[in-house]
């Protein structure tokens, strides 16, 4: 595949996870939505790192991916905590929740 085609299916990608960001109520579905981003961010350093033919990319791909892991995990249970409060995951309730 050419770096100009992998480029693309990255921005749409991209485009896919800034729309679920912005236009979801879930915060489970957001938080997915923010992984897709950091995969098309992902994709689009390796594709740059294949193409000049160096590891800097996949080096830095897998820290990415080191951090999504920890962002997941931590999101996952502050959405299980306000769950447990609010009975519910919709993002609108929890800016209106006072801790």
């Amino acid at each position: 595949m050419s770096l100009t085609a992998i480029l693309l299916l990255s921005a749409t990608l991209f485009t896919v996870g800034a729309l679920g960001v912005l236009l979801r109520r879930n915060a489970i579905v957001i938080l997915m939505a923010i992984e897709i981003m950091l995969n098309a961010a992902n994709l689009a350093l390796v594709a740059f790192s294949r193409h000049h033919a160096s590891a800097d990319g996949q080096i830095l791909a897998f820290f990415v991916m080191t951090v999504a892991a920890a962002e997941a995990a931590v999101g996952l249970a502050i959405i299980l905590s306000v769950f447990r409060l609010s009975k519910g995951v919709n993002v609108d309730v929890m800016n209106r929740m006072k801790w």
